[in-house]
């Protein structure tokens, strides 16, 4: 596909730098820190191999956003091409993941990271941080211990979907080696999962709002951004620092742009996706361990103790096959059948009470209509569940 999409667009008359196997966010990187006027990115992401496309990256190293993928779109299908009368070069460039690993590396206190002596395990996934993050964690006085660490994009250990349910070897690596943190990482690397030195997994909406609070004590009144599926706990953290919070529609490219349009410090989604403003406004594996690392290594606690001070919130989720049709004829019942607090900013929201929620809205990338729900209370959780299953089965069904 990479030699396809590059002699495609020098047939164009556009000159390209290849710049090979590396972590969607070192390629955002080299676009923005480089000067280049874009980039293309060959990726399933976290997906199997079969869903392989191109992901393409604005001058400013965010993805496009909506309203210009729909132009490239409308260009593509109408064959509406400039033809230029020159051919576009096509070389081959080196040294991107030094550039890449050395602008990460300025964002944190490394001499502090070192004077830790920490052991970190890494779960690669047989994805492209492999080339990457164990760097990273070796240049910064880390003890390493890589697995599934062979770059193999179809996947054969875990999947390119870092869950709890499939990160069982990397807990039990993290408790054989008396290890200080666990991270796995997703097929291109842009997400990031961590598990504590007990063992134990634990989601995006936990590590992004440690995350989050750690770079707040020294930036309070921060803007932070983040979908509307992401946990209450974000409200309490911004709230506790006086900073503010926008929540946008789901996809990580509507948290990078609405960064970029208000000059926020922090994003971040549920699925282990995280954005520093001040390195780049989109989600980074790599950048994202080198914060949790700063953070681990500036405190007395460990990692356990910090995840069981933050008030509990219990979550869930699941999906159902259906297409667009049917999703829409879900939400409009959902909507017309329900007193109290709804949002529709993205499927619909409905609060059960102030700390009980739950969320449907169709997948931007599957045929598949997905539910996030969450409350403090997890036996009030399993009857909201159970209660909207049942609603939402019965209009798939009949139609």
């Amino acid at each position: 596909i990479s030699k396809v999409v590059r002699a495609g667009m020098n047939a164009l008359g556009v000159d390209v730098s290849n710049i090979g196997l590396v972590p969607t966010p070192c390629l955002q990187f080299c676009v923005k820190a480089l000067g280049y006027k874009g980039g293309a990115m060959i990726t399933a992401s976290h997906n199997p191999p079969e869903y392989n496309g191109i992901k393409a990256i604005a001058h400013d190293g965010v993805e496009l956003a909506r309203e210009e993928e729909l132009k490239v779109e409308e260009i593509y299908f109408n064959k509406n091409f400039q033809h230029l009368d020159h051919i576009g070069s096509d070389i081959d460039e080196q040294g991107n993941i030094d550039s890449y690993l050395t602008g990460v590396r300025s964002m944190v206190n490394v001499d502090l990271i070192r004077s830790r002596n920490l052991t970190v395990v890494l779960d690669l996934g047989n994805g492209a941080q492999a080339i990457a993050a164990p760097k990273l964690m070796e240049e910064m006085g880390c003890k390493v211990i890589t697995i599934n660490s062979t770059v193999d994009g179809s996947f054969p250990a875990r999947g390119s979907e870092p869950t709890p349910d499939n990160l069982g070897l990397l807990s039990d690596t993290i408790k054989q080696n008396s290890a200080d943190l666990g991270i796995a990482y997703d097929g291109d690397g842009d997400r990031s999962v961590f598990c504590d030195e007990k063992g134990t997994v634990f989601g995006g909406n936990e590590s992004g709002a440690i995350l989050t609070e750690h770079l707040l004590v020294k930036n309070n009144n921060a803007k932070v951004v983040t979908p509307i599926n992401s946990s209450t706990l974000i409200d309490i953290i911004t709230s506790k620092y006086n900073s503010s919070l926008t929540r946008t529609k789901v996809g990580s490219v509507e948290v990078s742009r609405e960064m970029l349009k208000s000059d926020a410090l922090i994003g971040f989604e549920e699925n282990g996706g995280f954005m520093y403003g001040k390195h780049m406004a989109v989600r980074d594996g790599a950048m994202t361990s080198a914060l949790m690392l700063e953070l681990i290594a500036n405190q007395t606690k460990r990692l356990s103790q910090i995840i069981d001070e933050l008030p509990r919130f219990y979550q869930y989720k699941t999906k159902f096959k259906c297409g667009k049709e049917q999703s829409s004829k879900v939400v409009e019942e959902l909507v017309t059948n329900t007193r109290g607090k709804v949002e529709t900013l993205d499927g619909v929201k409905i609060w059960v009470d102030d700390s009980s929620w739950v969320m449907v809205r169709q997948s931007g990338t599957e045929p598949v209509m997905r539910l996030y729900a969450e409350s403090s209370d997890p036996k009030l959780l399993s009857e909201i569940v159970e209660n909207y299953k049942k609603e939402i089965r019965k209009v798939i069904d009949v139609s």
